[in-house]
């Protein structure tokens, strides 16, 4: 059972009013929303890729756009910690370590992630009509689905646990609940793109 009074207690740390962790709210929930829409616009329209000449000019162009609101999410996320309080008994050594392993695991999630799919298979490259032979299902595919998403979760938990931020604890659930629901949308989309390409190769 969840021990509601230590969360409200764990929370009272937190000022949910505060503009820095409003903005780090906003670009977390900003940029999946981002991706989304952008990617289904140009997979129905195709208006990017006429824009930029091809559908990799196209992709790359949104995929250098999604890193620089990362960098902009991760920015906003730190300077919300730093402006809010720490939990003392959080504030040693063994949290801190702790912290760091957790990071170090969703940053190996993430760039091995990266590497098996390739710059376009991370970035939306389907919706540009850039499709992958086959599903991967090697490392870290074989462990977890999303490992992209949950490994940039976890780093964020870690970073949180390093700061000992009740702060980063509930922006890292704001991550969690917004890759959650961009799974929702993006899974079944991506899945009937696939379904389109067997489809049209059956027929053949």
């Amino acid at each position: 059972q969840v021990d509601v009074a230590a969360m409200v207690q764990l929370f009272g740390y937190v000022d949910v009013t505060d503009t820095g962790f409003i903005v780090a709210v906003l670009s977390i929930a900003f940029n999946p929303l981002f991706w989304n829409v952008v990617a289904r616009w140009e997979h129905k329209t195709r208006a990017l890729s006429q824009v930029f000449g091809s559908p990799h000019a196209a992709c790359y162009c949104l995929g250098a756009a999604i890193l620089v609101l990362n960098c902009v999410r991760s920015h906003c996320f730190t300077e919300a910690m730093k402006s809010q309080p720490k939990v003392e008994s959080w504030d040693c050594h063994w949290t801190y370590y702790s912290g760091l392993a957790i990071s170090a695991v969703g940053t190996l999630f993430v760039i091995s992630s990266f590497l098996a799919l390739g710059f376009t298979g991370t970035f939306l490259g389907d919706y540009f009509g850039i499709l992958m032979e086959e599903k991967v299902t090697s490392f870290p595919f074989s462990v977890l689905d999303n490992p992209m998403y949950w490994g940039s979760t976890a780093i964020y938990l870690g970073w949180s646990l390093m700061h000992a931020s009740p702060a980063g604890l509930l922006l890292t659930a704001v991550v969690a609940i917004s890759y959650t629901i961009a799974v929702l949308y993006e899974g079944p989309f991506t899945e009937e793109i696939y379904r389109k390409k067997q489809k049209g190769v059956k027929s053949k």
